[in-house]
């Protein structure tokens, strides 16, 4: 097959990266691997740029892009979306998130196959303005009707638009595993960090993750440990600001970590911490699964999905909660450490990428 991939930011992963990022750094060299060729459409920012025209077998296309939340996605898609129906790039083409539906539509009138990947309800996100909010709306109509198929990473998710649209749809959900590394801590070094010695997340600086939950619920604790957050704002916000301000000597703002440095720090973590209100398959929640780390996360559904009883989870947006889950830990770490070993079995036994590479295959050539 001709594939060509849309509706991440860039691979490799660079600022702003998210769970689409991983997702197409994982899937899209693995069709290559079974003989495809892929075509994926890097993002270009103003402040950030990936130069490279391959990788790991990929052919790379970059497109720039504006800065302007939401706006730049969909500026993006419709250059990629161009180029794929006058370059003739692709005859299958894959898109990541439901707001890029609308791109089904002149896609599929110029003969290409197309699948969208929705990884959760995307209009519930308080990432967007009411405006936001209701053109994802409409977007889920154009994503349940259009595409040749829907592919969820998420069972909760996937019954909601079922549930909705009286259709049955995809589900493949993420991996988890992450390849063995060279074992270099030079990370820990640089952050100042010993193994054991500090709590974990890495992620978006959105509302969605939770961190103004996180950061009071640490505070309230009883850990000498510190708290390490890893990530940023993908776009400059009021929000990633107040979260700096509370920087002192336990809670440390490193920024963004990419690779093998980012596994590194979730394998030497005393405790990884996903605090989320809004999720799809998360695809960190399962590398912490996969890499036998204690973790801490709330009971949204999506969640509970993932890590079943293999993890302590807190009450969604509930600080005491979580800082009871905290103190649990540091209480009763050897029951955490059991749990972790449970969550990675599950994990590398339910979650695999070379599964999740052939079920993709055979769904863009049976559908």
């Amino acid at each position: 097959m001709r594939i060509a991939a849309f509706g991440f930011r860039s691979i490799p992963l660079a600022k702003g990266a998210a769970g689409a990022d991983k997702f197409a750094l994982e899937l899209f060299p693995r069709l290559v691997q079974r003989g495809h060729s892929v075509v994926a459409y890097n993002r270009q920012y103003p402040d950030v740029f990936i130069d490279v025209t391959e990788y790991k077998g990929v052919k790379i296309k970059t497109f720039k892009t504006i800065s302007k939340k939401g706006f730049d996605t969909l500026l993006h898609s419709f250059k990629c979306t161009c180029d794929i129906i006058v370059s003739n790039t692709a005859d299958v083409v894959h898109i990541q998130n439901g707001g890029n539906s609308i791109w089904a539509l002149p896609l599929r009138l110029f003969g290409k196959k197309v699948f969208i990947s929705q990884d959760g309800v995307d209009w519930k996100r308080d990432k967007w303005p009411w405006y936001g909010k209701l053109y994802l709306k409409i977007a889920s109509f154009i994503t349940a009707h259009f595409p040749n198929e829907v592919i969820f990473d998420n069972v909760i998710a996937k019954k909601l638009f079922e549930d909705k649209f009286k259709k049955q749809f995809k589900f493949i959900p993420f991996g988890s595993e992450v390849e063995a590394g060279e074992g270099n801590t030079t990370i820990l070094e640089e952050i100042c960090l010993e193994k054991g010695s500090y709590y974990l997340f890495v992620g978006r600086f959105i509302p969605d993750k939770g961190l103004h939950y996180l950061v009071p619920a640490f505070k309230n604790s009883n850990s000498s440990k510190k708290l390490v957050l890893v990530g940023g704002s993908p776009n400059p916000s009021p929000y990633e600001k107040e979260l700096l301000a509370m920087a002192n000597d336990q809670i440390i703002f490193p920024g963004y970590i990419y690779g093998e440095d980012t596994n590194t720090l979730i394998r030497n973590a005393y405790c990884y911490i996903q605090p989320s209100d809004v999720e799809g398959l998360s695809p960190v929640v399962l590398t912490v699964m996969g890499l036998n780390v204690p973790m801490i996360v709330s009971d949204i559904d999506e969640n509970k999905y993932a890590v079943l009883d293999t993890v302590r989870m807190f009450k969604q947006g509930d600080i005491a909660s979580l800082t009871d889950q905290i103190s649990y830990c540091e209480l009763n770490y050897p029951n955490m450490v059991q749990l972790a070993q449970k969550a990675s079995d599950r994990a590398l036994s339910v979650f695999n990428w070379e599964k999740v590479a052939d079920e993709h295959v055979e769904v863009f050539l049976n559908s």
